[in-house]
């Protein structure tokens, strides 16, 4: 499979999943122990608004490739039919791109990648 030709959309849903359980994880190991806590705590970086804002956050620190800053483009530049009623299409579509890189990444099997994203994603 080239990933490279993987639609970005598809791309998100991976990516998706495979951030809200880092997210998840370091929550967890900060020492939260209610599930009502938990979930406050996630919007800070799962929804849309909080993931938009981290993807500007990285590009403005360059801590993208070359390679990287292609995939986030494709992904922002993707067609779509719908969007989140909560959030507008700008937001969602940056959102959208940060999930695409990490499922880019995890079809790369570049975990090692993903693990130093997300540790500059929970620095900040």
């Amino acid at each position: 499979m080239n990933v490279l030709e993987v639609n970005s959309l598809v791309l998100a849903y991976l990516g998706d999943s495979v951030y809200e359980n880092y997210v998840r994880d370091y929550l967890i190991k900060s020492g939260i122990n209610h599930v009502k806590e938990l979930q406050e705590e996630s919007l800070n970086f799962v929804s849309a608004k909080s993931q938009a804002r981290i993807l500007k956050e990285l590009i403005n620190k360059q801590v993208f490739t070359e390679e990287e800053l292609v995939i986030i483009k494709r992904a922002r530049n993707a067609k779509t039919n719908s969007h989140p009623k909560n959030t507008d299409i700008i937001t969602y579509k940056e959102a959208t791109s940060l999930e695409a890189i990490i499922g880019y990444l995890k079809l790369k099997n570049n975990i090692e990648r993903i693990e130093e994203l997300m540790d500059i994603i929970f620095q900040n």
